[in-house]
C-alpha cells in the first residue's frame, strides 16, 4: 500500500513568506524563493506567484483552465470517505485507493437529492476535475486530516492544480445528527445547540465574549484538520414556530442575532476583512431569511415553497438586518433559501434602504432581484453565492418548467449564483454552455417568459463564478499548503480549555421557567426522599435508553422504580415533530402530545375535515399520572423540556412544580442546575406559544398569528378578543402568571 499523503509531504519554507507543501507537484525556485507549479507551466506566472493578491491570481487562472475544468468547479455535492466510514447508500461497498484512505468504487444509488451515478474518488478528481465536496461523515480529527490530505495529493497529479474545498455543516453543537442539517456532532468541542448559545448570551446580559470563544474554538479546530469551509451559521429569524429549521437558529431576536453574527463571522474567518490563512470560510444562511414560512411548511417539499410576508415592512424590520454583518465582515459566501416570495399573499415590502421590493416568483437562488440587485448591488456583498442543496433537481421552485441545463444557466448567468449544490452536474453544465454556442434555441422553443441568453452558461458567467471560488482558495493559502498534520489535529480538538468552556455554556443555556420552592434539590430536600426518574422521547426505545442513562447520573440519590412511592419525580422531556424532507398530513405539531387527533391539510395547505393522529412524545399521557401519584404523596415533580421547536408546553407545565428548558443541552448540565451545582442564568431566545388557538389557520390558509413576525411582536397583530388583561395573547402563561416569552427566565 502506498504511503499516505501526510507521510510523504515535502515542505519548502519561504523567508517572510508562506511554506510551500507538495507530495508530487513540481516546486520552482527563483531568487531564493519557492513557488508551487500550480498551472503546470514551470514558470513563476501570476497564478504561481504568492506575492500577488488572491484576486489577481484567480483572474489569471481562469484564463488557463479549460472550459470543462471550470464547469466542474460550478458544482458542489456530497462525497464519501473510505472504507472506515461507509457511505450512507444501501449496497455500496467501498474500494480503497492505493493509500487505503479514499473510496475508489463507483456509486450508484438514490438519495433525497436525486440519482447518484458517481465514479471513484480518484476519477472524480482527476478526470471530472470536481473540487467542491460536502463532507457529512463524522470522522476522528486525524482521519479527517488524512482524508483531506489525500484528496489534495490526488489533485496535485492533474495538469492544473486546484486544491479540494471540503465544506461541512456545523460540527460544534450537541444534538441529534440529521442528514442535511447537522451531519456530525460529538467529535469537536461540543457546545449546546445554537438556541442554547443564544440563551446563555442573553442570560449573561448579552455577553458576546461567549460568541468570541465559540468562534475561536471553531476556527482553530477546523483549520487544524484542514476543513476550511463551513455551511454555517443561520442568520435566519424564527417567525413561524412550526418551521423545522428552528433549532439551528439563534432564535427570534433580530437584534441579538445581528450582534452574534458581528462576532461569529470575523471570529471564525480570522479577521474583519475576510477569511485568512488560518481562518475558516463561513457560508451564512439562508438569504433573505427562512423564517416567514407559510404556516411552517418547509421548502424541501412543495407545500413550503413560499415565503409569506403578510405584514407590511416585516422583511426590512425582522429578516434582512441579520445579514448585514455578512456583508460588513466579508463572509466568504451566502446561501439563498429554496423558497420564493409569495406576492399574492404578501403586503408591500421595502429593503434596508426603503426601496420597494419586487416579488418575482422564483426561488431565491434563481431570483435576480434578491441575489444580484438587493444582496450584491444594494447591500454590497463581495463574496460568492452558494446555492442550497438540490435546487436543480428537486427544490427548483418557480423554474420547474425549465430543463436541467436551463436551470443551471438561469441560476449562474441570470441570477448570479457561483456554486450550485446538489449533484456533480458537469455534463448538464456543459450542455447548458453548448446551447449558447450551437444555436440550440434557433430550432428549439424558448420557455415562455424567459430570455434565451439567461438560460445558458456563458464564458463570462463561468469565469466570474470560478474566479470567486478560486480567490477564496488563494486567500486561505490552500494553493501553497492545504495539508495538515493529523497529530496536531488531534491535539487541537482535545484542547481541554475548549471542552470546559463548552460545558460551561451548556450549564448557562438552561432556562428556569417555573419553581415552586423545590429547586435546587439540596441535600436537605432530598434527605430521606425517594426519587423517580424517567426520560421521554418520541421513540420509545430512545426514551428507554435515555432513562437508563439518566438514572446512572443520579447515583447519589435514593431511586425508586415505582413512581407511586416517590417523593420527587425528575422527568426529562424530549419531544420531536415532523420530518425534515417531507410534509406531515397536517401542520407541524407543536403540542407535547400522544395520540392527538388533528386536522389534515389539502394540496394548497388549507385545513380540511379529515383528521389524523399525532404523537410528539411517547408517554406524554403518563406525565399526568406520575404527577398525580407524586402529589398524592405530598411530593414534587421537576421536569426539563428540550426545546428544538417552540413547543406548546401546557401538557407538561400544568403537571409539574418546577420546569426548566434546554436546547440540546447535556442532561448532566441540566442536572447541575436542578441540584444547585450551578445557578440558572439562561433566558429564552424564543417565545413559546400558548396553544393551538394562537396557531389556528382559517379556511383560506391564513394563520391567526402572522407567519413573518417573531413571537415577541405577534400580539400587535392578534385579535383583541384573544388578549388577556395585560394585552397578551400569543405567549404561554403558566400557573404563577409568568409568560414564557423572549428574554424570560428565573433565577434562584
Amino acid at each position: 500500500m502506498a504511503k499516505k499523503a501526510s507521510e510523504n509531504l515535502k515542505y519548502y519554507q519561504n523567508p517572510n513568506g508562506p511554506a510551500v507543501a507538495v507530495v508530487s507537484r513540481k516546486v520552482i525556485e527563483k531568487d531564493g524563493l519557492f513557488f508551487k507549479d500550480i498551472d503546470g507551466t514551470g514558470e513563476v506566472t501570476a497564478v504561481n506567484d504568492w506575492r500577488l493578491s488572491p484576486e489577481e491570481r484567480a483572474e489569471a487562472y481562469v484564463k488557463s483552465l479549460t472550459t470543462e475544468e471550470k464547469i466542474a468547479q460550478l458544482f458542489i455535492s456530497d462525497w464519501r470517505m473510505g472504507p472506515k466510514y461507509p457511505a450512507p447508500v444501501p449496497g455500496h461497498i467501498a474500494v480503497p485507493d492505493e493509500s487505503g484512505i479514499l473510496d475508489d468504487a463507483e456509486m450508484h444509488g438514490k438519495t433525497i437529492f436525486g440519482e447518484q451515478h458517481q465514479p471513484g474518488t480518484t476519477t472524480l478528481i482527476k478526470n471530472w476535475f470536481s473540487r467542491h465536496f460536502i463532507l457529512r461523515a463524522n470522522p476522528t480529527p486525524d482521519d479527517l486530516a488524512d482524508f483531506l490530505n489525500q484528496l489534495h495529493a490526488v489533485a496535485e497529479e492533474c495538469e492544473h492544480f486546484v486544491p479540494v474545498q471540503a465544506a461541512s455543516n456545523s460540527r460544534n453543537e450537541n444534538g441529534e445528527v440529521v442528514y442535511g442539517m447537522n451531519d456530525a456532532a460529538g467529535v469537536f468541542a461540543t457546545w449546546p445547540g445554537t438556541m442554547g448559545i443564544a440563551a446563555a448570551v442573553k442570560g449573561e446580559g448579552d455577553d458576546l465574549t461567549i460568541i468570541d470563544k465559540f468562534a475561536d474554538c471553531i476556527r482553530r479546530e477546523w483549520d487544524a484538520t484542514g476543513l476550511k469551509k463551513g455551511y454555517m451559521y443561520m442568520a435566519d429569524v424564527v417567525t413561524d414556530p412550526r418551521w423545522q429549521r428552528t433549532y439551528g437558529t439563534f432564535g427570534e431576536d433580530p437584534v441579538l442575532i445581528e450582534k452574534i453574527m458581528e462576532h461569529l463571522i470575523p471570529g471564525i474567518q480570522g479577521s474583519e476583512e475576510g477569511v485568512t490563512k488560518d481562518g475558516v470560510s463561513v457560508t451564512i444562511k439562508h438569504f433573505p431569511g427562512g423564517g416567514p414560512r407559510e404556516n411552517g411548511f418547509d421548502p424541501h417539499y412543495a407545500a413550503g415553497q413560499w415565503n409569506v410576508y403578510a405584514t407590511p415592512g416585516s422583511l426590512q424590520k425582522y429578516h434582512l438586518p441579520t445579514f448585514r454583518p455578512a456583508v460588513k465582515y466579508n463572509a466568504a459566501s451566502i446561501m439563498p433559501y429554496y423558497s420564493k416570495p409569495a406576492a399574492a399573499k404578501s403586503a408591500e415590502q421595502v429593503d434596508l434602504n426603503g426601496n420597494k421590493v419586487e416579488m418575482d416568483p422564483y426561488g431565491f437562488a434563481y431570483n435576480k432581484f434578491f441575489v444580484d440587485k438587493m444582496l450584491r448591488k444594494d447591500m454590497g456583498f463581495k463574496g460568492y453565492i452558494n446555492s442550497d442543496t438540490g435546487i436543480v433537481h428537486n427544490m427548483c421552485w418557480g423554474v420547474d418548467m425549465l430543463a436541467l441545463p436551463e436551470r443551471v444557466g438561469f441560476a449562474v448567468t441570470q441570477s448570479g449564483v457561483d456554486l450550485i449544490s446538489g449533484l456533480f452536474d458537469n455534463a448538464v453544465g456543459m450542455e447548458s454552455y453548448n446551447r449558447g454556442k450551437n444555436g440550440y434555441y434557433d430550432t428549439n422553443p424558448v420557455p415562455e417568459g424567459f430570455k434565451k441568453e439567461d438560460l445558458v452558461l456563458t464564458d463570462e458567467s463561468i469565469d466570474r463564478a470560478v474566479s470567486r471560488t478560486l480567490a477564496e482558495l488563494f486567500r486561505q493559502g490552500m494553493f501553497e499548503n492545504p495539508y495538515r498534520d493529523p497529530k496536531k489535529a488531534v491535539e487541537a480538538v482535545a484542547n481541554e480549555t475548549d471542552w470546559k468552556e463548552a460545558a460551561e455554556i451548556h450549564r448557562k443555556s438552561v432556562v428556569l421557567l417555573k419553581n415552586d420552592d423545590i429547586l435546587p434539590l439540596t441535600a436537605e430536600k432530598l434527605n430521606g426522599k425517594k426519587v423517580y426518574a424517567e426520560a421521554f422521547c418520541k421513540k420509545a426505545e430512545v426514551g428507554e435508553g435515555a432513562t437508563k442513562a439518566l438514572r446512572e447520573m443520579l447515583c447519589d440519590v435514593t431511586l425508586t422504580d415505582d413512581y407511586n412511592e416517590a417523593d420527587i419525580a425528575i422527568l426529562m422531556v424530549s419531544p420531536s415533530s415532523g420530518d425534515y424532507f417531507s410534509a406531515t398530513m397536517g401542520y407541524l405539531e407543536l403540542d407535547i402530545c400522544e395520540g392527538k387527533t388533528v386536522c389534515d391539510v389539502d394540496n394548497e395547505g388549507k385545513p380540511v375535515e379529515a383528521t389524523h393522529i399525532e404523537t410528539t412524545l411517547t408517554g406524554a399521557n403518563k406525565i399526568a399520572d406520575i404527577a398525580k401519584a407524586v402529589h398524592a404523596n405530598g411530593g414534587k415533580v421537576v421536569a426539563n423540556i428540550n426545546v428544538t421547536l417552540a413547543w406548546e408546553v401546557g401538557n407538561v407545565e400544568r403537571n409539574v412544580d418546577a420546569l426548566t428548558v434546554g436546547f440540546d443541552t447535556y442532561p448532566s448540565a441540566t442536572l447541575d442546575v436542578m441540584f444547585g451545582r450551578f445557578a440558572p442564568v439562561g433566558k429564552l431566545p424564543i417565545t413559546l406559544p400558548k396553544g393551538d388557538e394562537v396557531l389556528a389557520v382559517n379556511a383560506d390558509g391564513v394563520c391567526i398569528s402572522p407567519n413573518d413576525v417573531p413571537g415577541y411582536d405577534k400580539d400587535k397583530y392578534m385579535p383583541d378578543s384573544m388578549k388577556d388583561e395585560n394585552g397578551k395573547a400569543y405567549a404561554y402563561r403558566d400557573a404563577t402568571g409568568n409568560y414564557y416569552e423572549l428574554n424570560f427566565g428565573l433565577n434562584y
